[in-house]
């Protein structure tokens, strides 16, 4: 794939040049892997699944694992195109020639992702038609939340991680080093990989009447989910690959795994169980180590509940002061209402503010009882109120609709709830900007409400024009709402059985590809797959009858049915159910207890009846916190910050300018895929790692103080960029470089630092040399004469799109001068461009004078263009 990268749409996501990816010597590999993610590159590089994994299979000296994403389909035409199979990103190696590819399922709507990247690595998607031999083609698996129900995806699987991969991976990995070393077929290798706690091999099922799976052997009857015990004994990987451009492109530090809060309409809150939070030490000390190696400016703690980490007030205290310092700011996601205190909101309103978002999921207090969502309306205005007091001014809520029981009184009720959030500060106080997202519900295996009825896309349209009815005309309120037709085909996913493999294939060759994305969506070849397979949509969505068999039921989760049916007679009678962390044990069977031990596989030798291993660990037995009430005047009225009565506070020595610095360097291979902010952002990350005394802007959102000189194209070379950096304290310019030299990405050097003044404006150059060469001594030449022809023109109009339209402009003047060597004729042509009356993008002006010699998609993967030199007013030229 990398000879294409002049032709693939954003080329920096797969030139493989970010900072902490692995690169090993492959003739001292034994085992290669590509952990492939069904999705683009910037979603993909935001999985932390991945991150985990990646570093825990390279800790291995003799295994290598290389990332692979799903090319988005303008990039995948140009790959069908000149016939190049999907490579990984590390050393562009085919996916085909290596021993193992690892699927990350986080969803449903990926299924066909993963068929197309197959289908471009030139695997057969189906685990029957590959070859016995483990050496022909790669063992194909995969891991990730959604495998517990993922049974359409089992016919293209040869074996499914359940549960935490940190300990299945590793052991599958040592089973395959064997199973090659030895010489077994596929087959042999997938019936030892039963005898593995936490492995899900599909082809040892057959599919029984109404879908559900029949085991073939009667020793591998269950397979079961398998958990990491105790986090403060998993890997975590403090050294990260730091993309060039994430949806999340923050540091993610687990806190905590798994949720006892029993939201019965949640997969994760009941599959991920026990808790289990890792140490105030441990946490500490991860978060030393992963900022010092990815540079990043934002830390986001990640559980499913942060907010009910038992010691969130604890950690916020410590990080906090280091945020300050530091100038990093601190996310805190999948927040409950009321789940923070005062002390936290005030400190993080201190720093950058990050938005907020709230998940009521339910207006009624009736309907969110039956959810057993534990928060009610006074909560609800209490977070409101904390939030504009400390300035706030923004808020979104997360709801649902189509729940069960739900009813038009319940959906009005979303309405009134915003309108009440909006005003919660009262007569006369500043209004919250109200942003509600409505979700369609859809029912999910392991939870209580897996045997109810998805409503129709119909009714999904008719309820989301009741609550837009009630929005209208309401100032600071906001509406948006998730795609009907997406949550339909989520719901025929979800609790599908086998047979909806062959639907899911007939939907790829018929062009249903990035599901999840808007962009591009379409229902209709889904549904023309289930006609053609003689599947009911309606059959899919509909209800399932308590005590039959389902498609899942030979999967152990960790919860007993009888607890899930337990939860939903609570839910149709109205009753909620405590959390068990601080409440009741409700035997659901995730952990060992006095009455049963826990569904889980355990390891051997690790339970004992004192101290069991499967139960939820925490560290204060109390949350450390809890919210207050707001500050009120004499009058009773809310006491608000003003929402822009200062920024963010700064550490004073962050904004002194001690030194200004220009440093150049080199920018070619792969880092020439980088545009202008990728750029900037992969200096921010390396000069942080390099532990440089940073001085940054003032304001609402302080910056790091650079500049850069004019943007160089997108696949364009230099051996002469620079960028101008303030530092808050005087370092000589060898230090500079020598720290911050190492922590480029491949293709970029430091060529020289040189100490400027630092209150003279930053010097553009005026002209810029370039050096252009083809592949061959003919198409050298034939570049000459064509640079010849066009000097020899008083004019060449260039028509060009821009921002105001089409327009023409004549290029002749940027050619300040030109030659090539008539006794070489493989020499290049060099060049100097003028730049003192108009700048045009290098690129476009030899692709214009190159014309005469093909089209743009000819010329493009066939053209170096390397800048030499940048030229200024008083002739100086560096470097």
């Amino acid at each position: 794939m990398r000879e294409l990268l002049p032709l693939l749409p954003k080329p920096s996501r797969y030139a493989g040049i970010e900072d902490g990816a692995c690169r090993k010597d492959p003739a001292r590999t034994r085992l290669r892997l590509a952990l492939a993610f069904p999705d683009t590159y910037e979603v993909g590089m935001s999985y932390l699944g991945q991150k985990i994994l990646y570093g825990i299979v390279n800790a291995h000296e003799g295994w290598w694992a290389e990332r692979v994403m799903a090319p988005d389909r303008e990039a995948a035409a140009v790959l069908k195109a000149h016939s190049a199979p999907l490579c990984t990103l590390e050393s562009d190696t085919p996916l085909a020639r290596l021993h193992c590819v690892a699927f990350s399922i986080t969803h449903e709507l990926c299924y066909t992702n993963v068929l197309y990247m197959l289908d471009l690595a030139g695997i057969p998607l189906r685990s029957a038609r590959r070859s016995q031999d483990l050496t022909v083609c790669p063992l194909v698996i995969a891991g990730g939340g959604a495998l517990l129900s993922a049974e359409p995806l089992t016919p293209f699987m040869d074996l499914m991680i359940l549960g935490d991969g940190e300990e299945s991976l590793p052991d599958v990995l040592r089973l395959l080093e064997r199973a090659l070393d030895q010489g077994w077929s596929r087959d042999q290798l997938l019936r030892e990989a039963r005898l593995i706690p936490g492995v899900y091999v599909p082809s040892l099922f057959s599919a029984g009447e109404g879908g559900a799976p029949v085991p073939l052997l009667p020793d591998y009857t269950r397979p079961a989910r398998r958990i990491v015990a105790d986090l403060n004994t998993a890997v975590y990987p403090t050294r990260q690959v730091v993309p060039v451009g994430a949806v999340h492109n923050r540091l993610s530090l687990e806190i905590a795994r798994g949720c006892t809060r029993g939201c019965r309409f949640c997969h994760a809150g009941m599959v991920y169980r026990p808790v289990r939070e890792r140490s105030l030490a441990t946490i500490a000390s991860l978060l030393d180590d992963c900022l010092r190696e990815t540079g990043f400016d934002e830390i986001s703690f990640l559980s499913l509940s942060t907010g009910d980490f038992s010691a969130l007030k604890t950690l916020c205290h410590d990080v906090l002061d280091r945020c300050a310092r530091e100038q990093i700011s601190l996310s805190l996601p999948s927040l409950r209402v009321g789940s923070i205190d005062d002390e936290i909101i005030e400190r993080m309103a201190d720093l950058r503010r990050t938005g907020c978002t709230l998940a009521p999921e339910a207006g009624s207090q009736r309907l969110r009882n039956v959810i057993n969502k534990g928060v009610s309306e006074e909560d609800l205005l209490l977070h409101a109120q904390k939030l504009l007091e400390h300035g706030w001014r923004q808020v979104k809520l997360y709801f649902m609709i189509g729940l069960p029981t739900e009813t038009d009184e319940d959906l009005a009720a979303i309405a009134e709830l915003c309108r009440k959030v909006r005003d919660a500060a009262g007569r006369g106080g500043p209004r919250l900007q109200v942003t509600a997202a409505l979700s369609p519900f859809v029912p999910k295996p392991f939870t209580p409400f897996q045997w109810e009825a998805q409503i129709s896309r119909e009714e999904i349209s008719r309820r989301v024009r009741l609550v837009r009815e009630l929005f209208k005309g309401q100032k600071c309120l906001k509406l948006r709402w998730h795609e009907p037709d997406m949550s339909h085909l989520e719901g025929i996913l979800s609790r599908a059985d086998r047979r909806m493999a062959d639907v899911v294939e007939k939907a790829y060759r018929k062009g249903a590809i990035f599901c999840s994305w808007m962009e591009g969506f379409d229902l209709a070849p889904w549904l023309e797959a289930l006609e053609e397979c003689g599947i009911s949509a309606q059959a899919c969505t509909g209800a399932r009858q308590p005590g039959a068999s389902l498609p899942w039921s030979h999967l152990e989760a960790g919860v007993s049915e009888s607890f899930l049916l337990r939860e939903r007679e609570r839910a149709l009678a109205g009753t909620s159910t405590g959390d068990c962390r601080y409440g009741a044990c409700r035997q659901c069977g995730a952990c060992d207890t006095g009455a049963a031990p826990s569904l889980l596989p355990h390891a051997a030798g690790t339970a004992s009846a004192d101290i069991p291993l499967h139960r939820n660990r925490l560290i204060f037995t109390q949350r450390d916190q809890k919210a207050h009430e707001p500050h009120r005047d004499e009058e009773g009225r809310l006491i608000c910050r003003a929402q822009s009565s200062q920024p963010p506070r700064i550490a004073a020595q962050l904004t002194r300018k001690a030194a200004q610095y220009r440093i150049w360097h080199s920018k070619t291979g792969g880092s020439s895929c980088l545009s202008q902010l990728e750029l900037q952002a992969v200096l921010e990350r390396a000069l942080r790692r390099a532990a440089l005394p940073l001085a940054f802007s003032q304001g609402f959102h302080p910056l790091p103080l650079l500049s850069f000189g004019r943007a160089l194209p997108v696949g364009v070379e230099s051996n002469a960029e620079w960028f101008a950096l303030t530092l808050h304290s005087v370092l000589a310019p060898r230090d500079v470089a020598a720290r911050l030299a190492p922590l480029l990405p491949p293709g970029m050097s430091v060529l020289r630092v040189d100490l400027v003044d630092k209150s003279r404006r930053t010097e553009q150059a005026e002209a810029e040399r370039f050096s252009l060469r083809l592949p061959t001594h003919g198409e050298n030449a034939a570049a000459a004469r064509c640079f010849a022809d066009f000097a020899a023109l008083s004019a060449f109009p260039l028509a060009r799109e821009t921002k105001k339209g089409p327009r023409n402009t004549d290029i002749r003047p940027l050619l300040l001068r030109w030659e090539a060597d008539p006794g070489r004729p493989d020499a290049p042509v060099t060049f100097v461009a003028d730049w003192r009356n108009q700048y045009l993008s290098p690129l476009l002006f030899c692709l214009a004078v190159l014309a005469p010699l093909g089209s743009e998609e000819h010329l493009r993967p066939r053209l170096r263009l390397l800048k030499t030199a940048q030229i200024f007013a008083d002739s100086r030229t560096y470097p």
